[in-house]
């Protein structure tokens, strides 16, 4: 073991796959795990909560209460090309869109191993979509560029992570010129590898992306090469602070399990602390919470003198490396945890201060 751990130091696709079959390993044992011991329970509650709380979000979605459309999984397809390179993308629309409609856009990056269709099955953002009235956009990272269908969210050095966020800017652009997306209300967020990259996108662009969470990744900076990124994935690096551009940094909402062995939980921490500084925020008294039998969640908000919300971390009891309330029997995904893609999408809609229909 201490050999193979040497070679992946010094060769990028043995990280890669370190990388890559570590976090298959971990994840294949958490779903078997879960489908044991945790699935009955989630059985048992289910039908009661969709019942209660999948109300459509206006009349245009078409829906009887508590039922969701057929076309909440139908996807549009497309392929942005940049002059730094191009990707396959997939697009979720909700019902019932009238023409000249402008509507919210949800930017949405998988973890390693993943694609957009399991990222969508896994967080079942296209529901919360479906009842709240916004864009998804899950952009595709290309095997040919990583083997384990990674965002390289660390090569900041080559410059090979600012193009991979040039070419997702492409198609964010590409969505709102063909999409009736509203280019003044766009938002981020992220699985893993794709939380890295969500938000070094939101530093890049802070001026355009109005809100951006991380679920169970690591902050941009933190590493800057292959060789710097398994370390920063264990919690082991630290780095400078985050530098200061023309343009405040959008608010951010961390979602991460204390029980993570892929991406290490103090990872979490390290990210809104550093957002935080950045903004002159300190943080709050942290608050437990807890819907029913759900894993509890510690949460502490991160504010500036004035009240400005400049970050939020939320804590998950007990979640590994998992997207927190997914689908059962997927992999990456952990039903038992808060449900993250409501969170995610009720953070953001109050940056839009947009009203969110459950509340």
């Amino acid at each position: 073991m201490p050999r193979r751990s040497k070679k992946t130091l010094l060769w990028p696709r043995g990280l890669q796959r370190r990388i890559g079959s570590l976090t298959r390993t971990v994840m294949r044992a958490s779903a078997k795990a879960l489908a044991r011991s945790l699935q009955p329970a989630a059985k048992k509650r289910t039908p009661v909560k969709r019942r209660n709380t999948a109300q459509p979000a206006s009349p245009a979605a078409r829906t009887r209460p508590g039922v969701v459309p057929a076309s909440v999984e139908r996807f549009t397809r497309g392929t942005a090309t940049t002059t730094l390179g191009s990707r396959h993308y997939r697009l979720y629309r909700p019902p019932g869109i009238r023409s000249g409609e402008r509507l919210p856009l949800l930017v949405l990056l998988h973890g390693c191993g993943q694609d957009a269709a399991a990222l969508a099955t896994c967080s079942r953002m296209n529901r919360v979509a479906a009842r709240e009235r916004f864009l998804v956009l899950y952009p595709e990272q290309d095997r040919l560029h990583n083997a384990h269908a990674c965002w390289n969210w660390y090569d900041t050095r080559s410059g090979r992570a600012q193009a991979e966020a040039a070419i997702i800017d492409g198609a964010v652009d590409l969505v709102c010129r063909r999409a009736q997306a509203d280019p003044s209300r766009i938002v981020l967020a992220g699985l893993s590898a794709g939380a890295g990259m969500a938000a070094l996108l939101a530093t890049l662009r802070p001026d355009r992306y109005r809100a951006v969470a991380m679920h169970s990744g690591v902050a941009p900076g933190v590493a800057n090469s292959t060789a710097t990124a398994l370390a920063a994935m264990r919690g082991g690096r630290a780095a400078p602070g985050l530098a200061r551009t023309g343009s405040p940094l959008p608010p951010l909402l961390v979602i991460h399990g204390t029980a993570d062995p892929v991406v290490a939980a103090r990872n979490g921490r390290a990210a809104v602390e550093r957002w935080a500084a950045r903004a002159g925020a300190t943080p709050g008294a942290p608050r437990t919470v807890q819907r029913g039998s759900r894993r509890p969640a510690r949460v502490t908000e991160f504010r500036t003198g004035d009240g400005q919300l400049a970050a939020t971390l939320c804590e998950v009891e007990g979640l590994g490396h998992a997207w927190s309330g997914g689908a059962t029997g997927q992999a990456y995904s952990d039903p038992t945890g808060p449900d993250a893609s409501r969170l995610i999408w009720r953070f953001c809609a109050k940056r839009l201060a947009i009203r969110v229909g459950d509340e």
